[in-house]
């Protein structure tokens, strides 16, 4: 499925700030087998007076981008077009959940993609007894592990309810659980901490959903701002699978991926610092399109 995808996110200061300096990962991923990018660009307004691309540990699309001049607002815009493959859903050949350490045990790479690096805490997740409690309720150590992915997954999708109201960026995963509310980055994020509980090896995806659906089938939850969805290792055989659990469904060719890591922290869209004061305000406005 071929998309036109147009991004932007803006952000307006109170007091004007005196410099700037912002790290960026918006421009979708080019992934062999899985998404092509035909073309794509990030033009940051105004013009910065430095700036740098480069790839990411984790192979993501990093823009940094400097400012020394005085400047009330700034704004990034993505325009990209992007040819996303959908994966196939063939049989659950994962193994049970008793046997997946040991497969585990079997990767001696260290490389970015590699399960150790899914496994222990990271930034925004820390191992909580209420995590690890949930996570049993709805598994055992027969379940294969893709079905114990998908069962937690449905879960927390029918425990949880969607409220954009509810958290902010900085919200942690246990206050979002506790209080079973939450967007697609709290969805995310607990259901990592749950997998993770457990020895599933899991991450962060960041991307953008199909804005409008195909004929006959409901909109998915998030698809007006940039989403978030889990990335889980299933053993050797599978691999990785992606999951989304605030629509509760594998992951298809409607999610476009923009980066790839362990939270949110690595990955988080627009990070940076600023010389300024006051307050600021920000808009985002996602489209994306099939041709």
């Amino acid at each position: 499925m071929i998309y036109d995808i147009s991004l932007s996110i803006s952000y307006e200061y109170g007091s004007r700030a005196d410099a700037g300096r912002h790290t960026l990962r918006l421009l979708p991923a080019i992934i062999q087998g899985e998404q092509r990018l035909i073309l794509g660009a990030l033009h940051p307004e105004p013009h910065p007076d430095e700036r740098r691309d480069r790839t990411d540990f984790f192979g993501n699309n990093v823009t940094e981008v400097a400012y020394r001049a005085p400047l009330s607002k700034i704004a990034f815009n993505v325009q990209a077009r992007i040819d996303r493959m959908a994966a196939p859903v063939g049989l659950d050949i994962s193994p049970p959940l008793r046997i997946l350490p040991t497969e585990i045990s079997q990767v001696r790479s260290m490389s970015p993609d590699q399960p150790v690096h899914f496994l222990g805490a990271s930034p925004r997740i820390v191992s909580d007894l209420l995590f690890h409690d949930y996570a049993l309720q709805h598994t055992h150590s027969d379940m294969t592990v893709l079905s114990a992915v998908e069962a937690i997954g449905k879960a927390l999708y029918d425990d949880m309810a969607f409220d954009a109201e509810a958290t902010t960026v900085e919200t942690a995963a246990l206050e979002a659980f506790e209080n079973r509310h939450g967007v697609c980055q709290d969805f995310t994020h607990i259901m990592i901490s749950c997998l993770r509980s457990i020895g599933i090896p899991a991450g962060y995806v960041s991307g953008f959903l199909r804005t409008l659906p195909p004929e006959g089938m409901d909109r998915l939850e998030g698809a007006d701002a940039m989403h978030a969805w889990v990335r889980a290792w299933c053993g050797v055989e599978i691999g990785w699978v992606e999951y989304d659990p605030t629509n509760a469904l594998r992951v298809g060719s409607d999610h476009i991926v923009v980066a790839r890591g362990r939270d949110y922290s690595d990955i988080a869209p627009v990070k940076g610092v600023l010389r300024t004061s006051g307050s600021q305000t920000t808009k985002q406005s996602v489209d994306v399109v099939p041709r």
